[in-house]
């Protein structure tokens, strides 16, 4: 959770506001990744893409 602390803290201090969605596109297509492996949500998640 630090990581993500650092990288806000970059991005605001830097100004590069322009990241921001980015990073959080990446962090919610993780968070996808790491709930469908193995769950029984998988094929329903698997269709939208």
């Amino acid at each position: 959770m630090s990581f993500l602390r650092e990288i806000t803290e970059f991005l605001l201090a830097r100004k590069k506001y322009w990241l921001i969605p980015i990073v959080v596109m990446m962090v919610v297509m993780g968070g996808l990744v790491v709930l469908t492996k193995g769950s029984a949500v998988a094929p329903f998640i698997y269709t939208l893409f």
